[in-house]
């Protein structure tokens, strides 16, 4: 479980996160929502203890950055580094020995080459999969499924349903809803730093259509599409 409590964020004079209070069980997806600037990213790193914060933040599993897989939007690779020594070395620092790495490489990744050449979406799955083989308890997926092929999202959509199965804490920031629908038990819609609603999945749809009256108002009609 990971429970935060009073959570505030400032940069500067602006305040980023405001009063945050939630709680995240073992065996359950959270989607976080909100549009660019919400605060979602600056939350996930927050829980990951890389920004200093105001409040608490606490989990059945301590420190909770040891036991937290965090899959950044554009995770960032060291030159010279292999996909098979990026993996080993996220590995190393949890101490797991991984054995056959080519017998896990379940995105058919080619481990040999440097990292820094990989595609984006190449190097997302390869984060996602380090992640994965350091046996973390907590994970934070922020844009899992941006830039990455269909193929590999129905991939990463059963990773996501298995973790579930083995009782993980799982955190998911997407702008497609409709893999949010498929993956989440609830969805925490996030504006101005603020959680202003929760749903679990029978409200879904409901939430989805808010959302959409909220970000389009009229804008479509002031374009003057002809």
């Amino acid at each position: 479980m990971i429970e935060i409590k009073n959570l505030c964020k400032s940069f500067g004079n602006k305040q980023v996160l405001n009063n945050i209070n939630i709680q995240f069980e073992h065996g359950k997806v959270y989607g976080i929502v909100g549009e660019n600037g919400a605060g979602k990213t600056t939350l996930f790193r927050c829980i990951a203890g890389l920004e200093d914060f105001e409040g608490e933040i606490q989990a059945t599993k301590t420190p909770l950055k040891n036991h937290l897989g965090l899959l950044f939007t554009d995770p960032f690779f060291f030159p010279k580094l292999t996909g098979k020594e990026y993996i080993q070395l996220l590995c190393n620092a949890r101490e797991i020995d991984l054995g056959d790495i080519e017998a896990r490489n379940v995105f058919d990744l080619p481990l040999n080459q440097y990292a820094s050449t990989y595609s984006t979406g190449m190097k997302k799955k390869l984060a996602i999969t380090a992640i994965l083989l350091q046996e973390n308890d907590y994970f934070i997926l922020d844009e899992p499924f941006n830039g990455v092929d269909i193929q590999s999202n129905i991939i990463i959509t059963e990773i996501i349903q298995k973790l579930k199965e083995l009782e993980k804490v799982v955190l998911i920031s997407s702008h497609i809803f409709s893999t949010l629908s498929a993956t989440c038990d609830e969805i925490h819609l996030l504006k101005d730093g603020q959680i202003i609603r929760s749903v679990e999945k029978p409200e879904f749809d409901m939430l989805e259509n808010e959302m959409k009256e909220i970000v389009m108002e009229n804008r479509i009609d002031r374009l003057g599409l002809k």
